[in-house]
C-alpha cells in the first residue's frame, strides 16, 4: 500500500498529512500521535520531513563529556551518579585535572566540543567555572564550550547571591558557548515534585534558557520521557519549548532520551520497573519530529541510552544528528548501562551502514 493510501485509512492520517503539507500539529493532535500506535507510519512521515531538509546526511560531533563534580545536593531520584558532599566517593575535578583531560582528548580524538556537567555542588564559586571556561577557550581554541544545565545555573546564582542572567553573562564572557538541555526532564511541576523535588521548577529552567538565548548563548533542549509522565505531561512539554522557540529561536537542537532506572532511588523505591525500550524511542523520536520540524533546526538520535543499532534506526525515524562520541561519560554509566562512548570512526561506519552520509560538525552543527 502507498503512504498516501496508508494516510487515509490511519486514525492519525490527518495530522501526518497536515505534517506533510506544512502544518504542525496542535496540542491535542500531539496527544493523539502519544497514544497512537502507528510507529512506523509516523516513522515514514517524519524520516520524510528529515529528508527533505537534510537529504541522506547525517551529522555527529567527536567530544567528551567533562562531568567536573559528582558532588550534589539535589539528590533526584532519577540519578545514580550523585554524591552527597562528604560521600567518601565524592569529587570536584582541579583545573589542572581539567586541563590534562582535555589535553589527552584533543591529542588523541581531536574533539571539537566539551561537554560540561556536573552535580550541584554548593562549594563551587562562579570562578572555578570562569577559570576553567577560560583555559579550554585559550589552550584549545576549535573545541566549543557546551556546559552547565539551567539548574547548574541556577546553583551558581545561589551560591554568589547574584542573578541567573549576571551568572550567564559572566560565564559567557569567560568562555561559555551554549548551554545543554538537562534539567528540563519533564516541564511539568507535578512530575518534578516526584522524581526531582529539589530542582529548579518548569518555569525558572525556561526562563533562565529565555536568558540565554537574549545574551546570545544558544542551546539544546531535552525531554526525559519513560518514569511517571502521562501523555498530557508531555503535550505540555512539547508546549512549552514551542512556546519558547517561537520567541527566541535559541535552541539548535532537541534530544529525546529515556529515563534508564537501574541503581537509581525510582527503581528502588518501585516507582519505575524498566525503560521504555526502543519502540517508545522511535515514536518519540518521530513525534518529535512532526512537532518541531523547521522550528528546532535539528534532532539527535540519543544512542547514549538505546544503543547504535536503535540509533541508526531513529535516523530513519527522523532525526539528522546522531549526537557525540560522549568519551568519559560517568552519569549514564553509573546506571549500568551499556557501553558510553563511541570513536568517531565506530560512528561514521554506523552512519553509513544505513546509506546515510556521515557529516562531522562542530558545537554549532557547522561542517567541522
Amino acid at each position: 500500500m502507498s503512504q498516501t493510501g496508508q494516510l487515509q485509512r490511519s486514525d492519525i492520517g490527518d495530522i501526518l498529512q497536515g505534517a506533510l503539507d506544512g502544518r504542525r500539529p496542535g496540542s491535542d493532535e500531539c496527544a493523539r500521535l502519544i497514544e497512537s500506535d502507528e510507529v512506523h507510519l509516523m516513522g515514514l512521515v517524519a524520516g520524510s520531513l528529515a529528508n527533505r531538509r537534510f537529504g541522506r546526511k547525517a551529522t555527529f560531533v567527536n567530544n567528551i563529556i567533562l562531568n567536573y563534580t559528582n558532588v550534589c545536593i539535589t539528590d533526584c531520584k532519577f540519578c545514580a551518579f550523585y554524591r552527597p558532599p562528604d560521600a567518601d566517593d565524592s569529587y570536584t575535578l582541579s583545573l589542572d585535572q581539567i586541563e590534562s583531560r582535555m589535553s589527552a582528548a584533543w591529542d588523541m580524538f581531536r574533539i571539537r566540543q566539551v561537554l560540561i556537567q556536573g552535580g550541584h555542588n554548593p562549594a563551587l564559586s562562579i570562578e572555578y567555572y570562569e577559570d576553567a571556561f577560560a583555559m579550554i577557550r585559550k589552550k584549545f581554541p576549535k573545541v566549543g564550550v557546551h556546559g552547565l544545565s539551567a539548574s547548574e545555573i541556577d546553583m551558581i546564582a545561589k551560591v554568589e547571591k547574584s542573578s541567573t542572567k549576571e551568572v550567564l553573562s559572566r560565564l559567557k564572557d569567560s568562555g561559555l558557548q551554549s548551554v545543554p538541555g538537562a534539567g528540563a526532564e519533564i516541564l511539568v511541576d507535578s512530575v518534578k515534585d516526584v522524581i526531582s523535588p529539589k530542582k529548579i521548577s518548569s518555569n525558572e529552567w525556561i526562563r533562565i534558557m529565555d536568558e540565554a538565548h537574549t545574551i546570545g548563548l544558544p542551546a539544546s533542549a531535552t525531554m526525559m520521557y519513560g518514569h511517571v509522565e502521562d501523555t498530557q505531561d508531555v503535550v505540555n512539554h512539547f508546549d512549552r519549548i514551542i512556546q519558547l522557540q517561537e520567541k527566541t529561536r535559541g535552541f539548535m537542537a532537541f534530544i529525546p532520551w529515556n529515563f534508564e532506572p537501574n541503581n537509581t532511588p525510582m527503581k528502588e523505591e518501585g516507582m519505575v520497573e524498566h525503560g521504555a525500550g526502543g519502540v517508545q524511542l522511535l515514536k518519540m523520536i518521530a513525534i518529535s519530529r512532526i512537532m518541531l520540524d523547521g522550528l528546532i533546526p535539528h534532532l539527535q538520535s540519543s544512542w547514549l541510552t538505546n544503543g547504535v543499532g536503535m540509533a541508526q534506526l531513529a535516523l530513519q525515524y527522523g532525526a539528522d544528528d546522531f549526537g557525540g562520541t560522549l568519551i568519559g561519560e560517568e552519569v549514564v554509566s553509573c546506571t549500568g548501562a551499556r557501553s558510553t562512548e563511541l570513536t568517531g570512526e565506530v560512528i561514521t561506519e554506523a552512519i553509513r551502514q544505513i546509506g546515510y552520509t556521515p557529516q562531522e560538525r562542530d558545537n554549532f552543527y557547522n561542517p567541522a
